[in-house]
């Protein structure tokens, strides 16, 4: 049988899966990636099956920027998601999750990976900050609604607005984990604060800003028969993904964080506008297609790539703890003070799914640094992403329909 006709056929399916499936899952305490890796982890479970997927390992540059195409869709769709303006007092509790919860995470994490799993600072450093943020790609069942949605509410801005942003603020903790293993000491640890920290943030956020602005302004401000918007065509949106990912990786910052701040920067151009809602549903449908081939080879690679050969009973207790005490707590430690209700401060810090951005820093930094006990990374951020999907896709539709019913009875009694 010709591998390039069973790849083509499975290609179709999957696409017209991406398209069925949300209506059927909807209802159900079930989600969309949970049905992509089961999938993919039954078709490759045949031996005889042409062309078996490998160990990602073995395959680091295509694992790499599959995950990064992924990812930078997904953020282009959740800055467009976000209709509340950006500022200080209004993400009061995003910057929270950022500034106090995902340091404690990483620190946390850390700590586990050298005195649990018995890695290097170098490796237990990688492991901790590919797993710390909350993906944005897996993050879409918590996450706000479309442009101009009337339900966006505290918990589902603050899981998009942190997602959106936690990508490219956890790099530099990736590379200084690669510092930790070309150097082998503590030495360049200035270095990297003043590049890694000062700089490359500073990069993506500005390039991000400029490049939001110009295209909003190309887009809805140019004289009438030459605005971009009166081509209704939804492939802008990939357009402007790509060029604010590109131009800022060329000058060295963050590309994740410019991409998500152009959206913003665009979204904020003419925020009313009706074709952010085409942008959107453009991103959202790429998105979702990228995510399915990639949870299908996800799923394909636990038995068809041995991803988690490696697993051992303290990788797991590694990754329980990760999912129900580390990421929870840190989250919790970050609220104290803000208003939510205890409920809606809990789903905020529970729901920070892991997913493919902790794939792609895995891919990245392996393939620009050694380090030790590379299986084993892989086989514990591989059981974490497994346990993660189902955890969360499982809980999230009763836990956000009772945050809703009970959000709804409070404002019924103070009218």
């Amino acid at each position: 049988m010709n591998a390039y006709v069973v790849v083509l056929a499975g290609f179709g399916v999957v696409v017209l899966l991406t398209a069925w499936l949300p209506m059927i899952l909807k209802e159900l305490p079930l989600s969309l990636p949970i049905f992509c890796v089961a999938l993919g982890a039954l078709i490759f479970a045949f031996p005889d099956l042409p062309g078996i997927i490998p160990h990602p390992s073995e395959e680091l540059a295509i694992v790499e920027h599959l995950s990064e195409f992924v990812v930078i869709i997904s953020l282009m769709g959740a800055g467009l998601k976000i209709d509340r303006p950006f500022g200080w007092r209004r993400w009061r509790l995003t910057w929270r999750l950022l500034g106090i919860s995902m340091p404690l995470t990483i620190l946390g994490l850390a700590w586990l990976g050298q005195n649990l799993l018995g890695l290097s600072l170098a490796a237990a450093v990688l492991l901790a900050a590919a797993l710390a943020p909350t993906d944005p790609v897996l993050a879409s069942d918590v996450q706000v609604g479309p442009p101009g949605d009337e339900e966006e509410d505290e918990v589902r801005f603050t899981l998009t607005s942190e997602a959106g942003l936690n990508d490219g603020l956890a790099f530099p903790f990736v590379l200084l984990a690669i510092a930790f293993a070309q150097e082998g000491s503590l030495a360049s640890v200035a270095e990297w604060f003043a590049y890694a920290v000062v700089w490359k943030i500073a990069a993506g956020v500005g390039m991000g800003y400029l490049v939001g602005r110009v295209l909003g302004w190309l887009t809805f401000h140019l004289p009438n028969r030459a605005k971009l918007s009166r081509t209704g065509a939804g492939f802008v949106a990939l357009g402007i993904t790509c060029v604010a990912y590109g131009l800022t990786e060329m000058v060295k910052g963050y590309g994740f964080l410019a991409v998500f701040v152009a959206a913003l920067a665009l979204r904020a151009t003419e925020p009313e506008h009706d074709y952010h809602q085409k942008l959107h549903d453009f991103a959202e449908e790429l998105e979702r297609l990228m995510m399915m081939m990639l949870l299908v080879l996800l799923g394909g690679a636990t038995t068809g790539g041995n991803l988690l050969a490696a697993l051992t009973w303290q990788a797991a207790a590694f990754g329980l703890l990760a999912l129900f005490v580390v990421r929870p707590l840190a989250g919790w430690i970050g609220l104290i003070g803000t208003d939510p209700p205890p409920g809606e401060k809990a789903a905020i810090s529970f729901f920070g799914i892991r997913g493919i951005g902790s794939i792609y820093y895995l891919a990245y930094a392996l393939q620009h640094a050694k380090f030790d006990n590379g299986h084993l990374l892989w086989s514990t951020a591989g059981f974490i992403i497994l346990v993660s999907i189902v955890l969360h896709g499982i809980t999230v539709t009763p836990t956000m329909r009772r945050l809703d019913y009970r959000r709804k009875l409070a404002i019924t009694a103070d009218g």
